[in-house]
């Protein structure tokens, strides 16, 4: 029996760490998921019902709202369950169906960032190509790029990760992560490993490098404009550029978490930081859009 609950269930170890702040910890969660829900779907609803805003720009904010409902529902109701529960057992196909939705959520948005980026530079850079190059056509196919390789590449890797035999149960975390899975093996991961790693290149260090050089671009372009065009440029790249800074910070935090040992890491902080990239990007997105915009603004304000 226990051979057979080693082997078909994982364990979090991390919530006996929350202790009696899992009542608060549950009432916080529930209205953040909460409002990160409502915000989405009121940012979806304003874009699709507008025409005016049917416009690269803004379909692409609609992906991230998609997205970000994606991720957080394939997070939260689990999580909430788990802090008012006393075991926190979790079947093995639950716990690879979690991670894939959650890292493939985390690539996706990643993904669509450097597409907003492309949208970007291509607008402040290449003004007079911008109908020609930025088409229904082509929004649909990079949407379309943003979403199929992030699912594709994720499902081979979890692929290796689900045939691993294993000799270990306890996952440090509050979630299911891939890497925390790996590491309980009883057989050598090197392939996995460097699968993993060319994941992670080309999901993440890829997408990063492009961002930064579109934006290497942008300012150097600026650095040689009046202030009007630098005005105008600022106010369409700043919330793109702000979203990318809260990603890279979660997605830093996380990964920094993973590598170090946390049996000797404050349970609290190691809680909040494992939290931050699934949580606040999601969240953030929509206040970020919708009062930095003045399209957006507008119609949420008139909606209301």
């Amino acid at each position: 029996m226990e051979n057979s609950t080693l082997s078909f269930y994982f364990r979090f170890t991390m919530f006996a760490n929350i202790g009696h702040y899992r009542f608060i910890a549950f009432i916080f969660c529930l209205l953040l998921f909460i409002f990160t829900i409502f915000t989405n779907l009121l940012m979806i609803v304003v874009i699709s019902q507008q025409t005016t805003l049917h416009e690269p720009m803004y379909i692409f904010i609609a992906c991230l709202s998609v997205n970000a409902l994606y991720g957080s529902s394939g997070f939260f109701p689990r999580f909430l369950m788990d802090l008012l529960s006393d075991t926190h057992l979790i079947s093995r196909p639950a716990c690879f169906t979690q991670i894939y939705v959650i890292y493939s959520y985390a690539s996706c948005e990643l993904t669509v960032l450097s597409i907003m980026a492309y949208d970007r530079y291509i607008a402040v850079c290449l003004p007079l190509h911008y109908h020609t190059k930025m088409t229904l056509e082509t929004v649909v196919k990079l949407t379309e790029l943003a979403w199929i390789f992030p699912a594709f590449s994720l499902a081979a890797c979890l692929c290796l990760s689900a045939t691993l035999p294993l000799c270990g149960n306890e996952i440090h975390k509050v979630f299911c992560a891939n890497w925390n899975v790996v590491k309980l093996s009883c057989v050598n991961t090197a392939v996995n490993n460097v699968v993993g790693m060319l994941l992670t290149v080309a999901t993440i260090f890829l997408p990063l490098f492009y961002i930064l050089y579109t934006y290497l671009r942008i300012v150097s372009i600026c650095w040689r404009s009046s202030a009007e065009f630098k005005g105008k440029v600022l106010e369409s790249c700043l919330p793109h550029t702000i979203s990318f800074v809260i990603y890279s910070i979660a997605g830093f935090c996380d990964v920094a978490l993973s590598r170090n040992n946390l049996e000797v890491t404050n349970p609290f902080i190691a809680v909040i930081l494992s939290l931050v990239f699934v949580v606040i990007p999601p969240a953030l997105n929509p206040l970020v859009y919708g009062l930095k915009l003045p399209e957006i603004r507008k119609h949420i304000l008139r909606l209301f």
